[in-house]
């Protein structure tokens, strides 16, 4: 494994030594590709401070900017049903939704059922807390996933983890994300890889593809400026043409972008789906 400062290095370098290759299934590409325009998301998460005051205007405007999806990040105070009526005014589908790992523990047929309303694709544990943050810990959530992931599989939908930096900790010797990857059935364990928070550890995406590959049908696409803060997508260091060019082998299909901390957030969203349109791979 290469060292953070290693891999750092790598992510932010030339795009022309980045180029040379394109791989599509172990061969080289015949031709430049596209992120599908009507697999471009958002994670609302990006717009939150306005979503708590006007959510309509803002999903409004998510779809003017030519955002097709997004992921849910709560509701805002409003129903499933209401929240869906908001989205199909703007246009705009549902990919998956956030929900912290207490709903897992508490009634998760009825947020299936609510899932389901909102009409998502996959049901996604944003983050673990600092609690579990063992190797056994993360031994007893891989137990819970598989269960909470057999009941999503049974009512058509996929169940995913986000990861954040701390995934990536080696605690006595174990890389605790490789505990979740490694010791989870595929069959209803996956991994929705948000690529700012693997890079700020220090770890190559591409490796994971590689080790757990088909297992990343969304990507949180998010980037990082040298200092290590947030940046728009295509703005800062991370080499998205490298990693997009791996698609057959990350098995992603969702590219949903988000900003922890942007200063104008609608600004960053269009600069970001910009970049995202544009890009060649």
């Amino acid at each position: 494994m290469s060292t953070r400062r290693d891999f750092l290095r790598l992510a932010a370098g030339s795009a022309a030594v980045a180029g040379t290759t394109a791989w599509l299934g172990g061969t080289a590409a015949a031709a430049p590709r596209h992120v599908p325009a009507g697999h471009i998301g958002i994670q609302l998460y990006t717009v939150r401070s306005l979503m708590t005051v006007d959510p309509q205007g803002t999903l409004d405007r998510l779809g003017e900017i030519g955002y097709a999806t997004v992921g849910v990040s709560g509701l805002y105070g409003h129903s499933p049903q209401r929240f869906r009526e908001m989205l199909d005014r703007a246009g705009l589908r549902a990919v998956l939704t956030h929900l912290p790992l207490d709903a897992v523990r508490g009634d998760w047929q009825r947020e299936l059922d609510n899932a389901h309303v909102l009409g998502v694709e996959s049901v996604v544990v944003p983050w673990l807390p600092s609690s579990l943050w063992t190797p056994e810990g993360y031994r007893q959530v891989a137990g819970e996933f598989t269960e909470a992931g057999r009941a999503a599989r049974a009512a058509g939908l996929r169940f995913l983890y986000h990861n954040h930096d701390f995934d990536f900790r080696s605690v006595d010797g174990q890389v605790l994300y490789d505990i979740l990857a490694g010791e989870t059935d595929p069959r209803y364990v996956n991994f929705e890889l948000d690529l700012y928070w693997i890079v700020h550890a220090g770890y190559d995406p591409v490796t994971y593809f590689e080790r757990y590959p088909g297992r990343f049908p969304v990507f949180h696409v998010k980037d990082r400026a040298p200092d290590g803060s947030f940046e728009d997508v295509g703005y800062g260091t991370i080499d998205f043409r490298r990693i997009f060019r791996r698609r057959d082998v990350s098995g992603v299909k969702e590219y949903v972008v988000e900003h922890d901390q942007p200063a104008d957030p609608l600004a960053s969203a269009e600069r970001s789906y910009g970049y995202l349109r544009r890009l060649r791979f």
